[in-house]
């Protein structure tokens, strides 16, 4: 059992990595899926190239080959002064 934490944010540890890989899932984006990983308020800047480094050993496929997170932005921008709970002028 391998509890070492991969994503801070959303609490993914290797052995969570390890099982989805033994699911089948051995891509990026399905593991993220799987997993939460890279969801949080980092997006992944810490954990995904941690995760993609122990998929592509735990599978034998290049780094390339396990890819990386496609990254989505919010559907509708904000103002930072509303994610602040500032007032914002008109």
């Amino acid at each position: 059992m391998d509890n070492r934490i991969v994503c801070r944010c959303m609490d993914v540890t290797v052995e969570d990595i390890m099982k989805a890989i033994e699911e089948g899932y051995t891509d990026i984006e399905s593991i993220k899926r799987v997993t939460g990983l890279g969801r949080g308020p980092c997006q992944g800047k810490t954990c995904v190239p941690l995760a993609i480094g122990i998929i592509a050993r735990a599978t034998g496929k290049s780094p390339e080959e396990v890819g990386y997170i496609t990254p989505r932005p919010p559907v509708k921008p904000v103002f930072f002064e509303l994610l602040a709970d500032e007032e914002v002028e008109e």
